[in-house]
């Protein structure tokens, strides 16, 4: 299964690495990533493959938002095909 990651909030030095620590930490590939920083303001997103995830969605989503709150940023996780079909004409 995939999912999408989305990271928004003022931009600071440690972002990614947050991010990519809980990823790769909790088992998470990063297949694609894309981020800019406009201004001050920092967003990224992220596509992961959580076929070697060691634990579930939920956890995954609460650590997420820790590391996100640590950071004071939004970071959310959704699976491809919710994330797809809200996305669809």
């Amino acid at each position: 299964m995939r999912a999408i990651v989305t990271v928004t909030g003022k931009d600071k030095t440690g972002i990614i690495a947050g991010v990519s620590t809980v990823l790769s930490d909790s088992g998470v590939n990063i297949l694609d990533i894309s981020q800019t920083v406009l201004s001050e303001y920092f967003a990224m997103i992220m596509l992961v493959d959580l076929a070697g995830c060691g634990v579930s969605f939920a956890q995954l989503s609460d650590r997420l938002s820790e590391v996100g709150a640590k950071m004071c940023m939004d970071i959310r996780i959704m699976r491809e095909e919710i994330f797809d079909a809200m996305h669809r004409l």
